[in-house]
Parts: structure tokens; sequence; C-alpha cells
């Protein structure tokens, strides 16, 4: 059970049906077509849609109760005795009602927005934490003013522990997810270029990032990229705020950074610590799991043996065995000119592998910044790297940067996926890792697929 009509009836003294009798609910519906149990029904209203029209769907898949917007009439169908909240709007009724369980239960709660590595340092974060504590999470993209809520709502009454990812495209919108969720703990991953289309500038993006400030309370504690300037101002809010970083004079120093075809091995303080995934910027993200679970007193040994463990999201650097025994790096969840560099950068270093060859795409919602953005991504390329293949609209201007820049590199421009899977036949063997990167609307992982063994 998550809650009855009795805590209903507080937040919603409107109502009609049987509302004193003690229903319970055990979940919170949105989708109308989807099998519940004993669900609450919340129809919200979009561009193309109305979720009041399928109140009768939502009846017959198990929904015992609703929210419904006062100035639309329900239907006759319904049985005199269904509990029924009226509210002026369902979407701002369901953010209330997320706001006020998460209050109910009272778990620490950890929110986590950031330009890229957000999911990854959720999955981090939360296995970490699982190790010592019951623990909920965002599960996929349910990061924004809907998915938060019903993450929240979708909590256990047992939790413990509570990590939510929150994702953003303009100004307020984290500043509204942080008032729901209330966070004890938050991480802002970095400052990147996604969204600038619509926030205008990095100082924009930092500035919407920081909102998460907003449902603190003084004695929060803030997490942050000691590395980004831009984040530099937060040190003069009241919260303690925890600087993790390569520089030498963040709260929480990384060094000793290693790889190999599997592992990362990084040290904190002297203390060493192992990942199953690669890159600098994954070192970072681990170090924001790891200051979280000290502070939450985890053990030093339950946090090292979790972070060995780590289950990450599909297609977030995913390391997968290729045709003719070549290795493949699908991390075509998504891109910024930030993540894409950070991809190469990892790429570059890996001594073990002969030939290392970028299939590099489109990188969406960079706005009127899109072709010398994309020109910039070619600073993370190096004569170590042997084939550059582009693929989109504006990925061409990395291709023609990387003729200018280093004319003994193989660099080419395809406009079909076939053209692609054709310049790599070749070199599909042994010894050869290839990256696909890309914005997720490039759709770069049909190409993987192609080539998996």
């Amino acid at each position: 059970m998550l809650f009855s009509t009795s805590f209903l009836n507080e937040l919603f003294p409107e109502n009609k049906g049987a509302v004193h009798i003690n229903l319970s609910f055990h979940e919170v519906a949105t989708d109308s077509r989807k099998k519940t149990k004993k669900s609450l029904f919340v129809p919200l209203v979009g561009d193309n849609f109305d979720g009041h029209d399928f109140l009768k769907d939502a009846f017959n898949n198990g929904a015992v109760g609703a929210l419904w917007q006062k100035d639309k009439s329900l239907p006759r169908f319904l049985p005199t005795d269904f509990p029924v909240y009226f509210v002026e709007d369902t979407l701002e009724a369901l953010q209330r009602l997320a706001s006020q369980y998460r209050l109910e239960i009272n778990p620490k709660v950890i929110g986590i927005t950031g330009s890229n590595g957000k999911t990854t340092t959720k999955d981090m974060v939360g296995t970490v934490l699982t190790s010592a504590y019951n623990t909920h999470r965002t599960k996929g993209n349910f990061n924004n003013h809907i998915g938060l809520p019903l993450t929240i709502l979708s909590m256990p009454r047992d939790t413990e522990v509570l990590v939510l990812e929150m994702g953003m495209s303009d100004f307020g919108e984290i500043q509204k997810l942080s008032e729901i969720a209330k966070p004890d703990y938050a991480i802002i991953t970095n400052i990147g270029e996604s969204h600038i289309e619509y926030l205008g500038s990095r100082e924009g993006i930092a500035q919407a990032k920081t909102e998460i400030v907003a449902g603190m309370a003084s004695e929060g504690r803030l997490y942050i990229d000691g590395d980004e300037p831009l984040l530099k101002n937060l040190d003069s809010t009241s919260l303690t705020v925890i600087s993790c970083g390569f520089g030498p004079n963040n709260s929480i120093v990384l060094d000793a950074i290693t790889m190999d075809s599997d592992y990362t091995d990084f040290q904190i303080a002297g203390e060493a610590f192992r990942l199953p995934m690669l890159g600098k910027h994954n070192v970072k993200n681990a170090s924001f799991a790891i200051s979280i679970a000290k502070d939450l007193d985890v053990s030093m040994e339950q946090i090292k043996k979790s972070l060995l463990s780590l289950k990450i999201s599909g297609m977030r650097f995913e390391k997968l065995q290729g045709l003719n025994g070549s290795t493949l790096i699908n991390d075509a969840y998504n891109a910024s000119p930030t993540s894409m560099k950070a991809a190469i950068e990892v790429i570059t270093e890996l001594a073990q592998y002969e030939k290392k060859i970028l299939v590099l795409g489109d990188i969406f919602e960079i706005g009127e910044t899109s072709k010398p953005l994309h020109r910039s991504v070619a600073e993370a390329i190096t004569d170590d790297i042997d084939m550059v293949l582009t693929m989109g609209k504006d990925a061409s201007e990395i291709t023609d940067q990387v003729q200018i820049e280093f004319p003994k590199t193989y660099a080419k421009h395809c406009t079909t996926e076939e053209e692609v899977l054709k310049e790599l036949q070749p070199v599909l063997q042994e010894g050869t890792i290839i990256l696909f990167k890309a914005s997720r609307g490039m759709k770069f992982e049909k190409m993987v697929e192609q080539l998996q063994e």
C-alpha cells in the first residue's frame, strides 16, 4: 500500500464516492492502458490528448479511484461509490501528492542534475547506497515534471533513501522538481552545452542547473563538479558545498587514474577504488557516489564492493563484442560536445588497441552554435585516432576540422548508415575499437546491432 483515502481526503477535500471508507491505493497511474493493482488514476491533459477521456479503460485495468479536473464531466458508467477527488489541475495535483508522500515517508532524498552523466551517477549512487539502505531510484528517463512525481509515488513505504534524477530544458524546471522532492543531498555533475538552444549560453545552463538548491534546507549538502568555474559561486550559499574534481583545490581530489580494457582505477586521499567502466568523467561521477555514501556512514568495504558490481543503463559507454573480434563502444544514448569529447579522450587513452575508430553523429539542441560546437569536437582527437566517420547534418563539421588538423587521419562524412557500415567492414578485426556517439535521435544503436558478434 502507498496510501489510503484518508491521506487523499486531507489533500483534496473536494471529493465524492466512498472516500470515507478506508480504501488502500497500491499504485498511481497516468496510463489508462496498463494493468494496475488498486491504482489511483491521474488523467493528465496534453496538447494532443486528454486522459479524462480514458477513465473507463483505467477503471477496467484496475483503477479504484481518480483525481479529476473540476471542469470535466464525470462519465455515466462510473459507480457512485468510486472515489473521485476534484482538483483545478491534475498535473499540479499529481505534483502536490508526490511532495506530500515524500514528506510522509521521509527518506533521505538525493537529487541529481547536470548536463551529462545524470543517469550514470544515479546508477552509481543507487547501487552503492543499496548496499546499506532500502533504496529507491529513478527508472529509465522518468526525470521531468511528470516522471519525477511518479518516481516518488512508486517508492515503497519502507524506503530509506530516494535517488532522483532531475532533467530540464528551460529555466524554472529544476526549481520545480527540487521544490517537489526537497533533496537533503544534491549533485550537479557538470555544465555542458545540452539545451543551449533554449538557455542561451553555458552561463544560462549553469543558472538552470543550480536551481536544484531551491527545495533544499539550509543544512543540505551540495556536491558539484569542482573543476567547473561556472559553479564557483555556489560556495556563497548557506549549504555545505563539496567540490569533487581533478584540481588540487577541490574538497575531494581525484588522482592516480589508470585504465585498462575493462576497468578504471583511481584514488581519493590515498584510498584506491576500481570501476568496471572507462573514463575520467566516470571517475568524477563515482566520486559523488563515494562522498554521499561516506556521509551516510556506508563502510568503505561496502562502497568498493558496490562500485565493482555496477550495472549502468544501456548505451552509456557500453562495451560490446563486435564482428571478427573487434570491440564496439555503444555510447549512443545521447551527446553534447562535452560528453563527445570525453568519450573520445577515453578511446585515445586505451593503449591496448591497435586501431581506434570514431563514428560520430549530430548533436541536437545546441541551436545557432551548432556548427562551431561540432567543430570543437575535433579538439579531443589526436594522432592516435586512425579513422573518423561522421553522419548527420552538422556532424560534417567534425570531419572538415579533422581533415584540416590531421591530414593523415582517414576522415569521411557519410550520408547513410549503409555507407558507414561499408567503411567499417574492412577494419572489423581483433585489436580494433570503434566508438559510436551521437544524440539519441540519430539512432546509432541500429548500426551497433548490425556489427555485434
